[in-house]
C-alpha cells in the first residue's frame, strides 16, 4: 500500500505530465523532463507508472474524468465560471494526446466519440446521422486548441486563459444561436448531398 508522500509524488508526476505534454506534446515531453518538473527521480517515476506509456494512460484517464465530469455538469450554465487555467491545460493535453496519432491517441479519441454520443441520446435533437455530428463537432472544437495561436494572434489575446477562453465561448454561441442558411436552403442542400437512392 503506497503512503500518503507516495500518492502526494504520484499526484505531482501526472501533474508535471500534463503540463510538458500539453505545451510540448507527448513526445515532446522526456521521462527526464516530467521527472524534473515533479521534483523526482525519473526511477520513482517509473515506479509509480511503469514507464512513460503507462504515465500516458494515467494522465489520459485523470484529464478525461475531470473534463467528462464537468461536461455532465454542463447543463448548470454557471459550469463555464468554473473554467481554469487547470482546465484548459487538460484540454489541451487530452488534444494532445489525441493527435499523435498513437493506439492511445486513438482509443482516447474513441472513447470521446463514445462520451459524445451518450450526450446526444438524453439532448433532443433531431438528426440524421448522429455519429457523423458529434464527430465533427469534437474535431471542430479541437481545432480551437490546435488553432491556438492564430486565434489567439487574431483576437488580441491569448485564448488559452480563462479571459480569452471566455471570449471564444461567446462567439461559439453567437454561431450557434445564428442561423446561417434557412432551413429551405437546408434541406436542398441535403438533397443534392445525399446518394440517390
Amino acid at each position: 500500500m503506497s503512503s500518503p508522500s507516495d500518492l502526494t509524488a504520484r499526484a505531482r508526476i501526472r501533474d508535471s505530465a500534463i503540463a510538458l505534454m500539453a505545451e510540448r506534446g507527448i513526445d515532446g515531453a522526456t521521462v527526464r523532463d516530467i521527472a524534473e518538473a515533479a521534483g523526482v527521480s525519473s526511477g520513482l517515476l517509473r515506479h509509480h507508472f511503469g514507464s512513460k506509456e503507462g504515465l500516458r494512460d494515467a494522465c489520459d484517464e485523470y484529464a478525461l474524468n475531470v473534463l467528462t465530469g464537468i461536461g455532465k455538469r454542463f447543463t448548470d450554465l454557471m459550469i463555464i465560471d468554473r473554467v481554469t487555467p487547470e482546465v484548459l491545460q487538460m484540454q489541451r493535453y487530452l488534444v494532445r494526446s489525441m493527435m499523435d496519432g498513437s493506439p492511445a491517441g486513438n482509443a482516447l479519441f474513441d472513447r470521446m466519440i463514445e462520451y459524445g454520443e451518450e450526450f446526444l441520446q438524453v439532448a433532443d435533437l433531431k438528426l440524421n446521422d448522429p455519429r457523423g455530428y458529434i464527430a465533427v463537432i469534437s474535431v471542430m472544437k479541437m481545432s480551437l486548441y490546435t488553432m491556438r495561436e492564430q486565434l489567439s494572434r487574431t483576437l488580441g489575446q491569448d485564448v488559452g486563459t480563462p479571459a480569452g477562453w471566455n471570449r471564444v465561448l461567446l462567439a461559439s454561441l453567437e454561431i450557434f444561436t445564428n442561423q446561417i442558411i434557412t432551413p429551405e436552403q437546408a434541406e436542398q442542400a441535403r438533397r443534392a448531398l445525399s446518394p440517390e437512392e
